[in-house]
């Protein structure tokens, strides 16, 4: 299959995603291709923090600047993908004093609101926090759905005619004389591939630039920092609460939905696909938590996930991986390589992904000799909650909705609030029946069960929407456990890092739902998958004794 545009951009995070709406809007035919689903790498694996800058107050101004100055306009174009928990930077005792006059000032410097409250107002907000805290400053920050958020600006895209292909991986780029014309993308579920001729490509790949430009005869080091998240089962702070200290690892929670989530390691790995989460990075999040929480470890940790950051610099980087801005940086390629028709957007922060779409379609359009002026920082996309237009998210939404009878038909997922018509929906409105999907669309399995007792429902609701015969019921039943099988395997992956104590005997129950009752273990190989542990046979000797 053949497909020809004006601009092919490679990677469907916020990023590339934001590409997309700001070249459609101003009138460019545009493809996004992403190899799985939109938000699938590091836009969809981070802690959901919507910076104010203050982080960065102190060590990295410039990319503090750039994240008071989208914070702020995010809010006013994409509110309902926002959650306006506000922030807090405290201090705990053993915490440099020294440099909590170095943060306020320099949130004062870069135009981050900024306010020192006392201990006992910071302790009636948030009523687990330390009582021994010495100062505590309220700054803007947020939190973000980051999967509402990308779906948002591709499908405001598509109303000025731009295309989005997920699930298709770019397997070449393609050149003549010297310019890149375009690249081959493989459909990562039929195996079928396409060709796609453009007349320029944008590369916002993030940690997998690099691997993109090779393929374009470019050597672009993009350094992949892998850090670790663990997501609590219970939301113990209403406010991104952050440690008052130079830029550390788990000096963070954010509230997200109805858990909370603490961050993050940072560690360098060669291999932004493949990278293990490792026991002290475990403990370390449980122990930082405390000094936080004094409680911390009496809640149950969730699971444990990791995304990589797209980390880049000109010269090169050293093991700690903090020291590397966190501006993102914008490559033309004919000018840096001599190859024309391409160039890469890495770097940043989910918080700046508006601006790096500008400036990279600021120089499409120069490229391209053309004048077509931007227009994203003040348009406002479209909230698919019409009772909620122009609001913030808050938690309370789904609830509020199910109690108005707005919500109507079966509770398939009830820790996340999620119907069966809404699945129905969908269905019918996607192509690919992936569960996955789902739980990034819906948060569908995504609350304190882990999927436990939805993801078996929602198959069965994605096997009988098919309407199928009983011929086609039978070829399709493998596509369809192998999904369930994906599901489990990436929710049990996550969990497997942090079983202990109750949540050790949650998973003891999912076992016995889907191995006892259902039998997935005893399904053929070719579903159960060779190359990963069959069901029921994770490992669970060697993890901690914390909170049994």
């Amino acid at each position: 299959m053949k497909k020809s545009t004006e601009i092919l951009i490679i990677g469907g995070g916020a990023t590339g995603c934001g590409v997309l709406f700001d070249l459609a809007q101003r009138g460019f035919k545009c493809i996004l291709v992403e190899r799985g689903a939109l938000s699938m790498g590091t836009s969809g694996r981070f802690h959901g923090l919507l910076h104010s800058g203050g982080r960065y107050a102190v060590n990295d101004f410039d990319a503090a600047v750039e994240c008071i100055e989208e914070n702020n306009i995010l809010r006013k174009v994409i509110p309902h993908c926002i959650e306006d928990t506000g922030g807090l930077f405290v201090s705990v005792p053993g915490d440099p004093l020294d440099f909590t006059d170095k943060f306020y000032f320099g949130c004062k410097q870069a135009g981050i609101p900024v306010e020192e409250i006392a201990i006992a107002e910071a302790l009636r907000r948030e009523p687990l926090l330390n009582p021994g805290i010495t100062r505590a400053f309220t700054v803007p920050d947020g939190s973000v759905e980051t999967w509402e958020a990308c779906r948002t600006l591709t499908e405001s895209a598509a109303e000025f005619g731009a295309e989005t292909l997920v699930y298709h991986e770019i397997v070449d780029i393609l050149k003549s004389q010297g310019k890149v014309t375009g690249a081959v993308a493989k459909n990562t579920v039929t195996g079928e591939t396409v060709t796609i001729e453009a007349d320029m490509v944008v590369s916002a790949a993030g940690a997998w630039g690099g691997q993109i430009a090779h393929m374009a005869g470019c050597e672009v080091t993009v350094y992949a920092g892998k850090g670790t998240m663990i997501a609590m089962n219970y939301r113990m702070v209403n406010t991104v609460v952050n440690r008052c200290i130079h830029p550390h690892d788990g000096d963070i929670i954010v509230p997200i939905g109805s858990v909370a989530v603490i961050g993050t390691t940072s560690v360098k790995v060669s291999d932004p696909d493949n990278y293990a989460i490792e026991d002290w990075e475990i403990k370390l999040m449980l122990d930082e938590g405390e000094k936080l929480i004094p409680t911390f470890k009496k809640f149950r940790a969730l699971r444990a996930w990791a995304g990589v950051r797209p980390l880049y610099q000109d010269k090169s980087a050293g093991s700690d991986l903090r020291d590397v801005t966190r501006k993102y940086t914008l490559l033309d390629h004919n000018s840096r390589d001599g190859v024309d028709g391409f160039v890469t957007i890495t770097g940043g922060k989910w918080t700046t992904y508006r601006l790096m779409a500008e400036h990279t379609a600021d120089l499409v359009c120069k490229k391209l000799n053309v004048t077509r002026p931007g227009k994203t920082a003040t348009t406002v996309l479209k909230n698919p909650h019409k009772d909620f237009a122009g609001q913030y998210f808050t938690l309370g939404q789904r609830l509020e909705k199910l109690e108005k009878g707005e919500l109507s038909g079966q509770l398939i997922c009830e820790c996340e609030i999620v119907t069966r018509p809404q699945i129905e929906h969908h269905l019918a409105h996607n192509d690919w029946n992936i569960i996955n999907d789902l739980r990034r669309d819906l948060r569908l399995g995504m609350g304190p069960c882990q999927g436990g007792f939805c993801t078996y429902r929602a198959a069965g609701i994605m096997h009988q929407h098919k309407q199928l015969s009983a011929t086609q019921t039978n070829k399709a039943l493998v596509d369809f456990l192998q999904a369930l099988v994906d599901f489990l395997q990436e929710r049990w992956k996550g969990m497997s890092t942090v079983l202990w104590g109750q949540h050790l005997r949650q998973m003891q129950l999912d076992e016995g739902i889907y191995v006892g009752l259902l039998g997935l273990d005893k399904l053929p190989t070719e579903l159960s998958g060779t190359n990963q542990p069959r069901l029921g046979e994770i490992e669970t000797e060697g993890y901690y004794e914390i909170g049994h």
